[in-house]
């Protein structure tokens, strides 16, 4: 099958997946932010970022391992689910040894020894479902991945709605309702991808083990870095301005996350591309080069657009108490925008097996970010915690882009990503001093007109690439 046809044939089955499960945290919010106050929807959220960063050190991430090396031809598929399952079942066990010490961390208003069981369910639960996710990706499961999408789509809304209306648990409904969809995906890829054929209750090839704990383990480091980078600052907003302050911060960050939508739906379907490619050098990089202008492109277009309604979509889409959090917005929707631009590149390693070069680059970003936000924090407030995520992904961004030329030289047209990150600190700056009025908007949508005509070339170039190139190969299938 054609590369291009073939991305792009991903592409359309991982949006049905991706699509359903990410809009619903945005359809969500209303409810959620209704039932919750923003002390409570602050503390669920720093329950949820907590798991988030023992997930990868418990289970050495080896859901990373089980992806690149299912996707090997070559490889046994049984070696590899073994190799994730064991790994994941010891690391839990040694888990539980540490959750007594985790207990006792408090920060300002919030301790985590109020949820600890909750906590170590959660762990327990999402590892495995994120093992048989990848896992089946990588085995070339796409539909199935798609499928399991939609199902936790559904159950999430059910168990969300029940758990908080009804039954009035509050933070621990909030958080045992992502447990309980979790577990409903882990049977659903147990069952229909008959998962249990692939452990081996004794043996392995030599040497797989090895193969996966190298590849994966400076992963682990790199993660944390990346959780340093995205989330420390919540915990240093609940430290410095309370849970209050970090609800209504937590609430802003959901919103760049429609540009993290149009990203994700396209990086689960390159990722198997970006791997698949076996051409020359020159020819990989033109297609590396290819794609990255027409993703960046639209990642850098859906960010400005949402700028523009970021005061309107904050309206909609929480409760009145939080109408607040828009301010932190558009200075975030900036961070996402290069965020999604840094895990683009993070394919180059990927599919070059370089996870320490990924560990390297990313931890310039770290520093950058727990530097910036002791700075920024105490001297303005949330804001201050949102322009130090912005400067840490342009430092990954320098470091990541220059290290990846090793492997694959991509043209990035820095000229024209320069034009487009003006563009956005532009539109921030208007929509954070102006507030409101005709002529804020006015300038907004000329600002969103040139963003759309800067990349009115790479996009055009989209469509007629793949689309004619699917087209055509529909008419000699």
């Amino acid at each position: 099958m054609d590369k291009y046809k073939k991305l792009f044939s991903n592409t359309i089955i991982f949006a049905i997946g991706t699509f359903s499960s990410k809009i619903l945290s945005f359809l969500l919010m209303p409810y959620v932010t209704r039932m919750m106050g923003t002390g409570d929807y602050g503390s669920a959220d720093l329950v949820q970022q907590t798991v988030n960063v023992l997930i990868p050190i418990v289970t050495l991430q080896v859901n990373s391992a089980a992806l690149r090396f299912a996707l090997d031809k070559a490889a046994d598929k049984r070696d590899v689910f073994t190799v994730g399952v064991r790994t994941t079942l010891l690391g839990i066990c040694a888990f539980l040894f540490l959750a007594y010490p985790l207990s006792l961390v408090q920060i300002n208003d919030f301790r985590l020894g109020d949820y600890i069981l909750l906590i170590i369910a959660f762990v327990f639960v999402s590892s495995f479902r994120q093992l048989c996710q990848q896992f089946v990706r990588g085995s070339g499961h796409v539909k199935l991945f798609a499928i399991d999408g939609i199902i936790a789509t559904a159950t999430t809304l059910l168990f969300t709605i029940l758990f908080l209306g009804p039954f009035d648990w509050g933070v621990t409904g909030y958080i045992v309702a992502i447990i309980a969809s979790d577990a409903c995906s882990v049977i659903f890829f147990t069952v229909t991808a008959k998962l249990y054929r692939y452990v081996k209750p004794r043996g392995l090839t030599k040497g797989v083990a090895g193969q996966m704990l190298k590849y994966c383990v400076p992963l682990i480091p790199t993660v944390i870095l990346w959780w340093i980078i995205n989330v420390s600052d919540r915990y240093m907003v609940t430290y410095f301005c309370g849970s209050s302050a970090n609800g209504l911060y937590t609430a802003a960050s959901k919103i760049p996350n429609f540009v993290i939508l149009f990203s994700q739906i396209f990086i689960d379907a390159w990722q198997l591309s970006a791997v698949e490619e076996h051409e020359t050098k020159q020819e990989r990089a033109k297609f590396f080069t290819n794609v990255f202008r027409v993703y960046s492109g639209g990642v850098f277009a859906v960010a400005s657009a949402l700028i523009v309604f970021c005061q309107l979509i904050t309206k909609i889409l929480v409760s009145p108490d939080f109408y607040d959090s828009w301010q932190y917005v558009p200075i975030l929707i900036i961070a996402t925008t290069y965020s999604c631009i840094v895990n683009f590149l993070a394919s180059v390693y990927m599919a070059e097996k370089k996870s320490l070069n990924a560990l390297l680059t990313a931890s310039s970003g770290a520093i950058a970010n727990i530097v910036l936000n002791l700075l920024f924090i105490p001297a303005i407030g949330a804001n201050g915690a949102a322009i130090a995520t912005v400067c840490s992904f342009l430092v990954v961004f320098a470091t990541r882009g220059a290290n990846t030329r090793k492997y694959i030289k991509i043209d990035f047209k820095l000229p024209l990503m320069i034009s487009e990150t003006l563009i956005l600190i532009a539109q921030s700056a208007l929509m954070l001093f102006l507030k409101q009025g005709v002529l804020l908007y006015v300038i907004e949508a000329a600002m969103l007109i040139i963003m759309l005509l800067l990349n009115r070339k790479p996009i055009t170039e989209l469509v007629q690439l793949v689309l004619g190139r699917f087209l055509k190969g529909r008419k000699k299938d």
